[in-house]
């Protein structure tokens, strides 16, 4: 144990220090412009005297010192593994189904609200996992083609009066041609200079959205968009049809429910799909999936253009959902984000896609009375994730297994 903690003093005190400087800014410096340092150290203490318990007990197991623990929590998870392993999938599918339908009958409005946010990034992590997870190009302006979808929906509600279900799928048309127009002059490139190209035409985007006064309103927004209407046969006087529109929470919830379902198993069919395989081939060896046959830029240009469609679906719903679209909902620091989620999930993962986006959206809704210290949580706990995880919460498996995995 002894040698063990040697091993890593040094780097745990060269974080602390680095914590402690960190931490003197956020509660040391007060908008009067005193300073103070007596409640940094106060809280550093706290955090200091946790991390050192942490530290003992990581020491302790990887030397062998917490068996007596560790033996029966194994013998645990053992005797649940063998309760999960004889019931099939689709009974756990169900059981999920079920808890998703029943979620805004048990929760509240806030909590309602904030699941609605994680079924929209589920269908943006998806899409972007087409592009990042399947063909392995990084893309750095993946939220444009949702502000495509936004804005194609917004513009027809507004200008002419088109309805949401006619619009939805004109969203994700329009935002797949863009993702084709994008993609073709830049999906020759690879690595590095595929995610400056990605950035510079997701910027490209946005700024059009920003200037084009007589089309998008500039970065005054389009205005008093209209949720999703429903048909509902009417047979008082006769029969007829009366609309119905859309406005209390619960009843958006179970669209955004539907809307990623559809996405999830869109995603998963492509995935098992020739065209899946083909795109993983990309990922793993450009080159070599060229020389067996494989037209490369024709299945980039697919996955770049199936990811927009999704990201169009989204928008489309996401500007419904607000009444209001701005080209400020759809900076760069979206793209970012969707693309931690991507990661931090397992790229290639569609259940570790689904619980990042959960750990990036809800969490930081969890650490909210923490007040100053939410994000500074937040970051740690993603550091900790990814130190530990490295390919992420759920990592993609692999259809078959390579001769070095074999060996």
């Amino acid at each position: 144990m002894i040698q063990e903690f040697k091993k890593i003093w040094k780097q745990y005190a060269i974080g602390m220090l680095w914590l402690l400087g960190l931490l003197w800014p956020l509660l040391g410096i007060h908008p009067d412009g005193t300073l103070t340092f007596q409640k940094t150290f106060t809280v550093w203490l706290y955090i200091l005297a946790g991390t050192l318990v942490c530290l003992f007990v990581y020491v302790a197991n990887q030397g062998g010192q917490l068996r007596f623990i560790t033996t029966p929590v194994d013998g645990v998870k053992k005797s649940i593994s063998l309760f999960v392993k004889p019931f099939p999938r689709w009974v756990w599918f169900v059981v999920i189904f079920v808890l998703a339908v029943i979620y805004p009958q048990i929760t509240g409005r806030y909590a309602t609200d904030v699941a609605i946010n994680v079924l929209l990034y589920i269908c943006l992590g998806l899409g972007l996992n087409v592009v990042v997870g399947l063909a392995g190009m990084l893309d750095l302006g993946y939220i444009a083609f949702y502000g495509v979808g936004a804005y194609t929906y917004a513009v027809l509600n507004v200008t002419y009066g088109v309805g949401f279900w006619f619009c939805l799928p004109l969203a994700a048309v329009f935002a797949t041609i863009a993702g084709c127009i994008v993609g073709y002059p830049t999906l020759r490139m690879r690595g590095d200079y595929l995610a400056i190209v990605t950035l510079g035409f997701g910027e490209i985007v946005r700024i059009v959205l920003n200037n084009w006064m007589e089309l998008t309103n500039g970065p005054n927004g389009i205005l008093g968009v209209k949720p999703v209407s429903i048909l509902i046969p009417v047979f008082e006087n006769g029969f007829s049809f009366e609309i119905f529109w859309v406005k209390k929470l619960q009843f958006f919830y179970y669209f955004a429910l539907a809307l990623a379902i559809l996405v999830i198993i869109g995603v998963h069919r492509l995935n098992y799909s020739r065209i899946g395989r083909a795109w993983e081939s990309i990922r793993e060896d450009e080159t070599a999936a060229e020389l067996m046959g494989v037209n490369t830029f024709i299945y980039k240009l697919l996955a770049y253009a199936m990811g927009a469609f999704f990201a169009g679906l989204a928008g489309a719903f996401f500007a419904a959902r607000m009444r209001f679209v701005s080209p400020e909902s759809f900076t760069f620091l979206e793209s970012a984000m969707v693309l931690c989620m991507v990661v931090l999930g397992g790229m290639g993962s569609i259940p570790g896609i689904m619980l990042g986006v959960v750990a990036l959206i809800a969490l930081p809704e969890v650490l909210r009375d923490f007040e100053s210290y939410r994000m500074l949580i937040f970051g740690a706990t993603m550091i900790i994730m990814m130190l530990f995880r490295p390919a992420g919460l759920i990592p993609a498996q692999r259809v078959g297994k390579r001769s070095e995995e074999k060996e």
